[in-house]
This record gives structure tokens, sequence and C-alpha cells, in this order.
């Protein structure tokens, strides 16, 4: 079932998206991964792509909700956003990390390094999911690559932290993650519940 609460402001929407499954058909395999890390980003936020407004680069983030915004970083890798909020806001959801569930030797073959290590950061996950410029503005609500609503399963937790690997508003604290999952990106910092 997709998830109904896109809408909601993105931090909300960056958590409750800790849990839910991306369902991704590539060459007739099917790959399900659990999000695990997540990041929020919205107009008002310095370090986001919709701070300076709308732009034929980042208009997805301001359609409606549910689509998938995918850009292009330091000359080589793709990372990928759950557009949120309401038409004509701004906002998404960074989907920093995720552990594979199904599709696991797939995985581990585009990524030629084993799961643990092949879905912990953002980059990573779009290389194993293929995830590209071809998906930019995708409808999660349908194939090759569907947003399905998921749970945090019973004793996980949610921490939060500033985000990585930004250099503006560094203090707020708009990483979720699942505390203690492996499949977590590893970087320093402090943590907080």
């Amino acid at each position: 079932m997709f998830p109904e609460f896109l809408e909601e402001p993105v931090e909300i929407v960056a958590r409750k998206l800790l849990g839910c499954t991306l369902v991704r058909t590539l060459d007739g395999h099917r790959i399900t991964v659990r999000i695990v890390e997540t990041e929020a980003y919205d107009q008002d936020d310095p370090a986001s792509h919709a701070f300076r407004g709308r732009t034929a680069r980042n208009d997805v983030m301001f359609g409606p909700c549910g689509h998938l915004y995918v850009y292009f970083t330091y000359g080589m890798h793709y990372c990928c956003n759950v557009v949120t909020g309401h038409e004509g806001e701004g906002s998404g959801v960074l989907i920093r990390a995720a552990q594979p569930l199904e599709g696991v030797e797939t995985i581990e073959a585009r990524r030629g390094v084993v799961a643990i290590n092949a879905t912990n950061g953002p980059a990573k996950l779009c290389q194993a999911l293929a995830i590209d410029r071809a998906l930019g503005g995708h409808d999660l609500r349908r194939e090759p690559l569907e947003l399905q609503r998921g749970d945090l399963l019973p004793g996980e937790t949610v921490s939060q932290s500033p985000r990585i690997g930004i250099s503006k508003a560094t203090d707020r604290l708009r990483r979720f993650f699942i505390t203690g999952n492996p499949y977590v990106s590893r970087v320093p910092g402090a943590s907080r519940r």
C-alpha cells in the first residue's frame, strides 16, 4: 500500500518513511529494500535544492508528492528524494540508506560488493537500484519503482542527527535513522533519540 502521509511536513515524512520499502523491477528481477535512513529538505532550508525557488532542475520538488526527484552530484553520482508536501511547495526526503530484503544477489552484482556495503549511502543505493535521470519525476505508485508503506519493527527506535555532506544549515537535526541498524551509513557524528 502506498503511504498516505506524504503531504505532511517534511520532517514528519522523513521519520515515517523509515521502515517503508522501495520495490524495483529491473531486467526481470524484483529488488526490495527497506528504508533505514533519511534526510529532510524543504524550500525554507538553505541546504535544500528548493531554497532559491523553482527552476528547471528542481521542478519535480515543487510538484505533487509521491514522485521521485533525482539529481546528479559530484559529477559522478545520482541521489534520490521522495517529493513531499503539497503541490507548489518545494520539499523532499533524501533516501540515504536502505536494507536489502529481496534480490540481494542482483544488488551485489550491480554494486560489486556484499549487501552490507551495497546500499548504505544515497549514491550506493541509486547504483544498486539503477536509479538515474530516466526515473526523474517518476510516480512512485507505479512500476518499475514503487514506494510501499511499512513500519518500524518491534523494539526499533528512531534517532536523529545533523545531515551529512552539506555546508549550510549544518546544525539542523534533519537526518533520521533506525537506531543500530547495520545498513545505516557509517559517518561519525553526534546523534540523539
